[in-house]
């Protein structure tokens, strides 16, 4: 199942996207009644998905970061040994959802992108055991960490640097039947191929990444997990398009503005 919000005439609601996603035309957005947890209850309203917006697949109420998962990456950055996750957090207003603009602040440069893979919680769990991790994950989606290198490499830490207002778009829906463990991830920057990995290469999976940190904080129905980025990150000016697609998810692009720029 696809599951997304929209905004439509009548409001904003959680859907199951149907059709092929090739062609809006033929593809619906069916409300589902309160939220997607569970077995969802439909209401039998549904909008063509042309007619609708997307918008970010979920309300989080926090989102969990993992840094250096891939070794390829860690190399790019300088190296280093990381026997163990590095956990991270940007708050919830980071959050935008598919088209929407990233703004670069006037004091960061340069920012660079981050595809990712991310999964999303689909109930309350603590202290939960790898093998029992996916008993917990409503689905995956497409998230992008976006992050200021000179503010990072500044302050010593990485809150400021990952968690500016729109520096954490995710979407375009999340997918609640998919194998996670090698899926194909391809990020473009105005149609050119910067990243191009696969998820098999994380130096932790995803049922290590929800043990190590379901071990420090309970995690909660719609808290987001980015689960690391590849090799091949990079900075994106004013003017750019991003796009980062997942094999069996879809593409999430969002351009790129100047924050402040009229």
């Amino acid at each position: 199942m696809r599951l997304g919000r929209i905004a439509s005439p009548d409001g904003v609601a959680f859907v199951s996207i149907e059709g092929p996603i090739e062609d809006p035309q033929q593809t619906v957005a069916r409300e589902i009644a309160e939220h997607p947890f569970g077995t969802p209850n439909f209401t039998g309203r549904q909008w063509p998905l042309q007619d609708v917006r997307l918008l970010a697949p979920i309300l989080a109420s926090k989102v969990v970061c993992i840094g250096k998962n891939y070794a390829a990456h860690i190399e790019e950055m300088g190296g280093g040994d990381f026997p163990d996750p590095i956990i991270f957090m940007k708050p919830n207003t980071a959050i935008v959802g598919p088209n929407v603009p990233i703004q670069l602040p006037a004091d960061a440069n340069p920012v660079h992108f981050e595809g990712e893979l991310a999964a999303v919680i689909g109930r309350p769990c603590k202290d939960v055991p790898a093998s029992r991790a996916a008993e917990n994950i409503l689905g995956y989606t497409i998230g992008n960490d976006v992050s200021a290198r000179d503010q990072q490499k500044k302050d010593g830490q990485w809150t400021r640097a990952k968690g500016h207002d729109t520096f954490c778009p995710i979407g375009p829906w999340i997918v609640t039947d998919l194998d996670p463990a090698d899926l194909e991830l391809r990020t473009e920057v105005n149609g050119h191929l910067k990243q191009n990995s696969r998820t098999s290469l994380m130096v932790h999976d995803i049922g290590e990444v929800i043990e190590w940190i379901s071990r420090v904080m309970t995690l909660l129905p719609g808290d987001v997990i980015m689960t690391g980025t590849p090799e091949g990150v990079g900075p994106i000016e004013d003017g750019d398009t991003v796009s980062i697609t997942v094999e069996g998810i879809g593409t999430l692009t969002n351009p790129v503005v100047r924050k402040g720029k009229s």
